[in-house]
């Protein structure tokens, strides 16, 4: 009876592996839509956010950005082989404000969360001096503060507001942190933080992207809309929506970003909060300029997009710099980690650069440099009536 028993449960494993031909079984909830074609293989598990977002659970060593040519022999770098060190001083800010994170993704252990409803169309190259690296005209206007030298990471504090953007423009709002190095349309960048892109995700939200440029081969990319960037952490997604937005004159809520590169493995790690959770990195080998150090910083907002100047969207909160605390948005303990992989604040005038490129559309105000790393206020309504 028991040999019967065991050839059935073998006949019926076997019938199984035949029709899943191996492949990752996606599990489903109850209510679940079925009928949706699965973009990746290796799906364990898709979840749907209380938003609409449908995400899909990849196995790790499965998640699309492997798929680059230069990783094809890549191994996946859980953590980073040691973290940066810096000191906080919290006292120094005087307002009160609430930290803030993109929606948790409950993913499986051994498991990568790719958001499935993106329209991941043209992308633009995400570039504050306004240089498209995949040949679209673009127009782009920036605020914030601007470091030049050799640097081996940045972090900041970035206030959380919601820019109105034209839902049916190719324009976006960020407040971001970007590094860059190379020349011209030759420049790599990498950089990350809070952005409103209707063209992209298909609604007016402030979602958390990261996006990369490779300046030799001139192609521009945003989260998973081509392989390289890759994640580890299971329950960080890519794309999320901020859960909670300051309001104009009410509560004000904020988030820390941080990217580094990891001194032993050259990858550039980039995580966020106050856990200082890394939840993934751009490979060494995705870069030309970039792949040592970079050269430049930028922290603060940005527009851009075929018509970011001459229909401007909002920038930060919406107002102007000079609203201060509570109705304009703010970047604070804006630093730069040195090749000694310690977050220092710059103490060279020189190399650092405050400005706005249209001081009518966007402006800058209350710059400080104190010792947790430089603070500005930035912004501004753009075109918007």
């Amino acid at each position: 009876m028991k040999e019967k028993q065991a050839i059935r449960v073998s006949l019926l494993l076997s019938f199984l592996f035949l029709v899943t031909k191996g492949e990752g079984t996606r599990y489903l909830k109850h209510g679940e839509d079925n009928t949706r074609v699965l973009p990746y293989r290796q799906v364990k598990k898709t979840i749907q956010m209380k938003g609409g977002d449908v995400y899909d659970c990849i196995d790790v060593n499965a998640q699309p950005s492997l798929n680059h040519p230069k990783l094809k022999d890549h191994k996946i770098q859980m953590q980073p082989s040691s973290f940066p060190i810096w000191f906080d001083t919290e006292s120094e800010f005087p307002h009160s404000w609430w930290e803030v994170q993109p929606y948790t993704i409950d993913c499986p252990i051994g498991t990568v969360s790719i958001l499935c409803n993106n329209r991941s169309g043209n992308i633009i190259a995400h570039n504050i001096d306004g240089v498209s690296s995949i040949g679209l005209q673009t127009e782009t206007e920036a605020a914030g503060i601007r470091y030049y030298d050799d640097v081996y990471g940045a972090r900041a504090i970035i206030n959380v507001y919601e820019p109105r953007v034209n839902k049916d423009s190719k324009d976006l709002s960020a407040a971001w942190v970007q590094i860059n190095n190379g020349k011209g349309e030759h420049t790599d960048t990498i950089g990350a933080g809070l952005e409103v892109n209707p063209s992209f995700s298909g609604d007016t939200f402030v979602r958390f992207h990261i996006s990369w440029t490779n300046g030799l081969y001139k192609k521009s990319c945003i989260d998973h809309s081509c392989p390289g960037f890759v994640q580890v952490d299971h329950k960080f997604g890519l794309g999320a929506r901020i859960e909670h937005v300051s309001v104009y004159g009410g509560p004000q809520y904020a988030m820390g970003l941080y990217i580094f590169k990891d001194p032993k493995s050259k990858n550039w790690w980039v995580g966020y909060g106050k856990e200082n959770t890394p939840f993934g990195y751009w490979p060494s080998e995705l870069f030309t300029f970039i792949n040592h150090k970079g050269d430049f910083v930028f922290w603060g907002g940005f527009v851009q997009g075929p018509t970011a100047s001459s229909k401007a969207p909002q920038m930060g909160s919406g107002h102007f710099a000079s609203a201060g605390f509570g109705r304009a948005a703010y970047i604070r303990n804006a630093q730069i980690l040195n090749e000694n992989n310690t977050y220092v604040t710059p103490e060279d005038n020189i190399k650092v650069d405050h400005r706005t490129s249209n001081s009518t559309l966007y402006t800058i105000d209350q710059f400080e440099v104190d010792t947790p790393g430089m603070s500005i206020y930035y912004g501004g309504p753009g075109s918007v009536v």
